[in-house]
């Protein structure tokens, strides 16, 4: 049999048909826009985006038919983005857009909430600290602003239920994407009846709650038929994407940590037991619920990907332009041109919003060290040497909450780059394993659904059956030496710089 693993991202939905042993037997995506009505506002049309996802199954069928024909497709799961929700009617009808977290709105409710919800009251619960990106507060907004919709709304879903719900699953949401919506009891494993009480929302308005992999339906029989689907394909209950990378790169251990190298680069270091809240609230990680039964992950990021798209659209616009029409890459370009040795730039990458510890929102981007005989192959080297540093001072605070990392696996468009996957491991002291697979999303949704239809026992099966791994990263612990002064001075950057980064820039 095959297993189909859709991943609904916030700008891009992709479908993949895996056999049983981890061979993708066909694949399909599409790209869509995040719509914004008002300055600092950010949603999704959940409508068009449906309609998109059912063509992008109908294309993953149709590119890999013979092979499908020969391993019908029994089985599917849904991952997706964390926190937005789609409102939903009883008969599957669509409410509103869907607001993202990077929306403005709801953040007029945070005072009342810091009042209503102790900090550390709320992550003994929940694992998490209030801000407005999480559902919560977009619900507050949605109950108050749009009084129609959340009066009409069924059930409040996040997308990987709200795609399963549309197919004709029951309405059911797995432990990791609840925890987004910081209404989440981490510990019973189920809707938190006081935070629930203490916001006023309507609790009925939610889903059921599931473990990942549980069976929640069979795809609409009706529906099926449009979609090229045989009408009795169990639909399983997937995870929040970073889990289902995860789960997807063969993550499952404690002691292993996934390196998603995209647009933003994550590590998510996996742990079986809860740790003390202060140890996690001052070091600013989370905990979350495994995709796999019995651990915990926690998330360590900061821009990665997104550094190096902003260098080429800033100073290689043209050459992009010409070296992409004669079919070549830009970017394993530019990446060809880092030195072999640490860069002569110090790079603060405060470019956004940072991640853990500190989640800085009012500083900038730093480079220290230019000179006239200075390469842009140096400055993007210190541009990603900075992204790493960044990640290694949380990853060294691990053990000071009882979490250790000894490897890590490589996923994303990132992990494409042998030069940048080596980086990481030089720097962070750790070895790296590149999979075969690199979108691990829809592999780790695939094995969910493995899971729902009793094709695999558990996720360690399910992992031996279908990860396999390609490359094998150690750290030069020479180069990691000479990393060392850098990195030293890159720690003393932000104390020396603070208060002139974040003063008053109007």
């Amino acid at each position: 049999m095959s297993l189909m693993g859709i991943d609904v991202g916030t700008t891009r939905c992709k479908v993949a048909v895996y056999d049983d042993s981890g061979g993708c037997l066909a694949t399909a995506d599409s790209e869509y826009n995040i719509s914004r009505p008002q300055p600092s506002q950010a949603e999704l049309d959940a409508q068009k985006i449906w309609l998109l996802i059912k063509e992008t199954i109908v294309d993953t069928v149709a590119g890999g038919i013979a092979a499908i024909k020969h391993d019908p497709i029994r089985s599917l799961a849904v991952a997706s983005l964390g926190e937005a929700t789609v409102p939903v009617t009883h008969d599957r009808r669509i409410l509103s857009p869907s607001l993202l977290n990077s929306d403005s709105r709801g953040e007029e409710y945070l005072p009342e909430l810091y009042s209503s919800l102790e900090e550390k009251w709320l992550y003994r619960i929940n694992g998490n600290v209030l801000g407005n990106h999480y559902s919560l507060t977009k619900l507050l907004w949605i109950r108050d602003h749009w009084p129609d919709v959340y009066r009409q709304t069924y059930k409040f879903l996040h997308w990987g239920p709200f795609v399963s719900f549309m197919l004709g699953a029951k309405p059911a949401v797995d432990y990791s994407l609840a925890n987004r919506s910081l209404l989440f009891d981490i510990n019973k494993k189920n809707w938190s009846e006081e935070i629930i009480q203490k916001t006023g929302l309507d609790k009925s308005k939610l889903p059921e709650i599931v473990e990942p992999g549980q069976a929640i339906g069979t795809v609409d029989e009706k529906l099926a038929s449009e979609l090229g689907l045989s009408p009795n394909v169990t639909i399983a209950a997937g995870a929040h994407d970073q889990c289902a990378n995860a789960l997807g790169c063969g993550v499952i251990n404690e002691g292993d940590a996934m390196c998603g190298m995209g647009t933003v680069t994550c590590i998510s270091p996996v742990f079986r037991e809860r740790k003390e809240a202060s140890l996690m609230m001052s070091r600013g990680l989370n905990t979350e619920h495994h995709a796999v039964p019995g651990r915990f992950v926690s998330f360590i990021y900061n821009q990665g990907g997104c550094l190096l798209k902003w260098f080429c659209d800033s100073f290689l616009a043209e050459e992009r332009q010409q070296i992409e029409e004669d079919g070549g890459n830009i970017y394993e370009m530019i990446i060809s041109e880092m030195p072999e040795n640490p860069s002569s730039v110090i790079v603060l990458p405060h470019f956004d919003v940072t991640g853990p510890p500190e989640f800085i929102t009012d500083s900038s981007g730093v480079i220290i060290g230019l000179k006239l005989d200075t390469q842009r192959g140096d400055i993007l080297k210190g541009i990603l040497e900075g992204s790493i540093y960044y990640l290694r001072e949380c990853v060294e605070s691990l053990p000071g909450a009882g979490i250790h990392i000894e490897q890590c696996r490589a996923v994303g468009g990132g992990s494409m780059s042998d030069e940048w996957v080596q980086l990481c491991a030089d720097i962070l002291g750790l070895p790296f394993i590149r999979p075969t697979i690199r979108e691990a999303g829809t592999l780790g949704a695939a094995m969910l659904g493995g899971l729902g239809k009793s094709t695999f026992r558990s996720a360690s099966e399910a992992v031996r059956s279908m990860v396999k791994d390609q490359d094998t990263f150690q750290p030069d612990m020479v180069k990691h030496q000479r990393y060392e002064q850098n990195y030293r001075r890159y720690k003393r950057v932000w104390p020396l710089m603070k208060d002139f980064l974040t003063q008053d820039k109007t």
